[in-house]
């Protein structure tokens, strides 16, 4: 039986990645210090057997006897709760560290163990995008010095890391451009765009939408963003590729609210607030072409069904 090693393992996605891989007979290896996930994420797994808790902050050196077949780095704060207007970021430093010393430190790991490895950037790598929808060619409109940078560019630099160990030392990588990716399992106090206003649609409070609402995402539904990431990982032909992962149905923030008050049965208004996120994309979607061909990959869960799974998750809460 192969081991699968998950930094960040009890995040969001990491959660829900080593169910799969637990569904699928792997030895899964979660590897969290817990700074911005949760220990409920991953309470269904303790009575496994082929489940493994190491709680380690991947900025030291990973234990001796640690092996592995396969490293998925998923290990980085990455909650919008952590930025603001002003430049204060609830996790800077670690965030920062987690994706350049950890990654470091996971890519020697990976060296040294002969595993493949994959590290999960971000679309914030495009920043506040001049190119639409974002292709995986495109370089990015990134500040370095803004609010957003501490996660933006050290996400950056952890993929020049990891071209470095590919192209340098032999490591079998890929990186994963994840997108807005959202469903049950999300922690509430994450405070992201959905969650949000499912929130406060089932509080019957105002949904409040910055700026004028015609700024666009696209979500993708969190099944949806795994099966991607194990296709690219267990796909022997993606050594050295990079690809976009997320959904093309881009909607405006507004039409989020609105899609949210409806499905939630909510008596909420839908409120403006003049303040934007600094640094914050005005538009967002994928090019997922490539990952589609390479992959045969593209979302299955639409996006209504999606949001009702995530509204029947937090009225249960």
């Amino acid at each position: 039986m192969q081991t699968v090693l998950v930094a960040g393992g009890a995040g969001f996605i990491g959660s829900r990645l080593c169910k799969r891989l637990l569904e699928e007979d792997y030895n899964v290896i979660c590897v969290d210090n817990f700074s911005s996930s949760s220990r409920r994420n991953i309470s269904e797994f303790k009575d496994n057997k082929n489940f493994r808790l190491v709680e380690h902050d991947i900025i030291n050196p990973l234990p001796e006897k640690l092996k592995a077949d396969y490293i998925f780095h998923l290990a980085s704060p990455a909650s919008p709760n952590h930025y603001s207007n002003i430049s204060y970021h609830k996790l800077a430093l670690e965030t920062m560290l987690a994706n350049t010393t950890g990654t470091f430190e996971l890519l020697k790991f990976s060296e040294k163990n002969r595993a493949k490895f994959l590290f999960a950037s971000t679309s914030e790598v495009y920043g506040d995008p001049q190119e639409h929808p974002q292709t995986e060619e495109y370089r990015g409109n990134v500040s370095t010095t803004g609010p957003r940078s501490v996660y933006d560019e050290s996400k950056r630099f952890g993929e020049t890391l990891t071209a470095y160990f590919l192209r340098e030392r032999g490591v079998d990588a890929r990186i994963a451009r994840i997108f807005n990716t959202y469903g049950p399992g999300m922690l509430k106090e994450d405070m992201r765009m959905i969650i949000i206003f499912i929130t406060q649609a089932l509080e019957n409070k105002p949904i409040t939408v910055f700026g004028d609402g015609n700024q666009t995402r696209s979500l993708c539904f969190i099944s949806d963003m795994t099966d991607g990431l194990l296709k690219l990982m267990f796909n022997p032909n993606t050594k050295g590729e990079i690809v976009n992962i997320g959904s093309e149905d881009e909607r405006s923030v507004l039409e989020y609210a609105n899609l949210v008050k409806q499905l939630a049965n909510s008596s909420s208004e839908v409120i403006f607030s003049e303040e934007l996120p600094k640094d914050d994309p005005y538009k967002r979607k994928p090019d997922i072409s490539k990952v589609q061909k390479l992959l045969e990959w593209s979302p299955r869960v639409g996006l209504e069904e999606g949001i009702l799974k995530t509204i029947e998750y937090f009225r249960k809460l």
